[in-house]
């Protein structure tokens, strides 16, 4: 009779070993598994961000003058309008910014640059481009 307890704790350590066995083994084999799911999400990240930074760049490159002004012309089929359909508006005059100068009300700038007709003129002329 003494050899059935012996029996019985030793059936149980053997089946406690195997248990633990079997989940190290499960452990190791999800490590394993997290480990190729991370290095594949880094590598995407990795590929997003360079995405990320040409796309900036190109956005970037389509935020210039020159680049939308060559959008426009070549995808778009644009041109600058023809003199009759410039529309010459009163009392406005378009031009380039001078760092110099200082801001100036529209009214004085019209007596200023040879009266408000002349500007007009110009900006008829030229298709209305500053």
């Amino acid at each position: 009779m003494k050899q059935r307890p012996f029996l019985a704790l030793w059936t149980m350590a053997v089946v406690a070993t195997v248990a633990a066995f079997v989940v190290d083994l499960a452990l190791r084999g999800r490590t394993v598994d997290l480990g190729y799911k991370l290095g594949k999400a880094r590598s995407e990240q990795a590929r997003l961000r360079e995405v990320k930074r040409v796309l900036s760049l190109e956005a970037a490159s389509y935020e210039t003058p020159g680049r939308v002004e060559y959008v426009a012309r070549t995808l778009l089929g644009m041109s600058p309008p023809p003199p009759e359909r410039v529309i010459a508006l009163r009392g406005y005059a378009p031009r380039a910014p001078d760092d110099d100068l200082p801001d100036r009300p529209d009214d004085t700038a019209g007596a200023l640059d040879g009266g408000a007709g002349a500007v007009q003129a110009g900006a008829a002329a030229d298709g209305g481009a500053p």
